[in-house]
């Protein structure tokens, strides 16, 4: 899954998210959703989130399992 639709979000849910600073490079980090910030029910950048440890980004993809928290590349 992309993390475009929010239907397909929710909190305790492990994502893989382009944090702003990284938005050029592209960079992704991993880690579980606290808060879901985007309220429209679609984003085509990915819904914005805040993580557990309080990072906050765009859904880039959705990661199978629980828990995460590092970062992907």
């Amino acid at each position: 899954m992309n993390g475009q639709n929010r239907k397909d979000i929710y909190p305790g849910l492990a994502v893989a998210i382009v944090l702003k600073k990284d938005q050029r490079s592209g960079r992704l980090t991993e880690g579980t959703v606290k808060d879901i910030l985007t309220s429209a029910p679609y984003h085509s950048r990915g819904i914005k989130v805040r993580l557990l440890d309080g990072q906050i980004g765009r859904v880039h993809a959705i990661l199978s399992g629980s828990g995460g928290g590092g970062d992907v590349r």
